[in-house]
């Protein structure tokens, strides 16, 4: 950050591109402060060092991204989690190579696998009944799927869920680590469990061989914003960090990258005190929000909130908070998901703009829309795809009615998103419960990626001699 202040400071003339110059390129109509933040978008210049052969400045940031998570090595990444799900993947495996994967996963991890050509055997993950989401996948599961597959190169686990809860992978990660395999951990929402208590441990302090953070879900850094630890030996850094660089583009983004270190620095400086007060300005907003007739249930994680009201669903829920202004992460037929932030001692701008939309939330009471029903697991607890990437590649696919679906094999992937997680998978089988859910899901109108005619209730399959 310090080298890229110092480069805007110098007032350069620029005859590199980017084109807007620095910001000296105008249009009429736009923002002033649009302009102001274009200033530190720069390029790799004399100075402002190479992110994918880093030799100072962004060393130096990478350095001390090392030295706070005390990995061998970290890097700092602009396309987001996704890039380093991509590349932990690749870096490890081989075609062919058979991986453990969580179920409840970042659609990124199933790309990652079809990129990799791997065969992906999935874990179900455990129900949470008091938060009504998956969590993560027992010792129990992981053992049995040891004892029934051999050579198993890696295990994908998923730390904490996108809900800010967890289980106890410590076991898993020593059970993963006998059998030979690599773990592999998207600790997306984790970034900031280096903290120690109350925040719940990361994965790196088991051993993790691989883990990926969102520093921009969590900690004050920008949009795409990503870090990757290596915290093993057995990790090829020279593999990995081709993937990093055919993944990620040629052309970084110094903001993205800027916020990196500045969100590395206030999480290096975050103090008890700070601790304190974020959990003292929590529980304030907690009261308020009980205040307005809401349940609060806390997660394991404590900058994640859960909101319901008697006679909304989420979706419901949702909808009202931002009428009042108040945006939340996500929504599902039960609550309503709010990450909240951080905060140094003393800071109130975010507190009374807090205070403020609360108290114009209005929320009336009335009797249950609909029935949520009890979620039932419709996976097994170990299980593989009907159909691999490569079959998958020659066979031709059909659309067919959603009430006609079940039992067919999936020729598509179809993702509620927010959280990301797959419902179905392309070469599944797709479950009665599968489209019981999908179909709710469409009825509520939540956003979904994939399923290119749900629209028309329709969905694509693969029409094989066994289907």
């Amino acid at each position: 950050m310090e080298a890229l202040q110092r480069h805007i400071d110098q007032k350069t003339l620029s005859f590199h591109v980017p084109g807007h110059k620095g910001g000296q390129v105008w249009m009429d109509g736009v923002a002033g402060d649009f302009y102001k933040l274009l200033a530190y978008d720069q390029t790799e210049i004399s100075g402002l060092d190479d992110f994918h052969s880093p030799e100072g400045c962004i060393e130096e940031a990478q350095q001390l991204l090392i030295d706070l998570y005390q990995t061998r090595k970290s890097y700092f990444l602009v396309n987001g989690s996704t890039v380093g799900n991509l590349a932990m993947i690749l870096s490890v495996c081989e075609e062919g190579d058979l991986i453990f994967v969580q179920r409840n996963c970042h659609k990124s991890i199933l790309n990652a696998c079809k990129l990799a050509k791997v065969t992906p055997v999935f874990l179900e993950p455990e129900y949470d009944a008091s938060f009504k989401v998956a969590s993560g996948v027992s010792l129990d599961t992981v053992e049995q799927a040891y004892k029934q597959y051999d050579s198993v190169k890696a295990i994908v686990l998923t730390y904490p869920n996108y809900y800010g809860t967890v289980t106890d992978i410590e076991q898993v990660i020593k059970i993963a680590h006998e059998n030979g395999s690599f773990v592999l951990v998207d600790e997306a929402h984790g970034p900031h469990f280096v903290l120690g208590e109350p925040f719940p441990n990361s994965s790196l302090q088991w051993g993790a061989d691989l883990v990926v953070h969102s520093a921009h879900k969590m900690l004050p850094a920008m949009t795409m914003g990503s870090f990757l630890h290596v915290n093993s030996s057995r990790v090829s850094l020279e593999k990995l960090e081709f993937y990093l660089q055919a993944l990620q583009s040629s052309s970084p983004s110094y903001p993205i990258m800027a916020s990196l270190d500045v969100a590395r620095a206030f999480l290096t400086g975050f103090s008890h005190e700070d601790v304190a007060f974020t959990l003292e300005t929590k529980a304030t907003l907690v009261e308020r929000l009980q205040g307005k007739g809401l349940e609060v249930l806390l997660p394991d994680d404590p900058l994640k909130l859960l909101l319901r009201k008697q006679g909304y669903t989420g979706y419901e829920l949702q909808s009202h908070l931002e009428a009042a202004g108040v945006y939340s992460e996500l929504s599902d037929a039960s609550q309503v998901l709010c990450t909240f932030p951080l905060l140094k001692a003393g800071s109130s701008d975010y507190i009374e703009l807090a205070k403020r939309k609360i108290d114009g939330l209005i929320l009336y009471e009335k009797p249950s829309a609909c029935e949520v029903v009890d979620y039932t697991s419709f996976f097994k607890k170990i299980s593989r795809l009907m159909i691999s990437y490569k079959e998958q590649e020659k066979l031709p696919r059909v659309w067919v009615p959603l009430n006609e679906a079940v039992g067919e094999i999936a020729a598509e992937t179809v993702i509620p998103y927010p959280p990301g997680i797959p419902l179905l998978i392309a070469g599944e089988r797709i479950a009665f419960e599968q489209l019981a859910t999908l179909t709710n899901l469409l009825a509520q109108h939540v956003h979904i990626q994939g399923g290119q005619q749900l629209n028309t209730k329709r969905i694509a399959v693969y029409r094989t001699a066994q289907a």
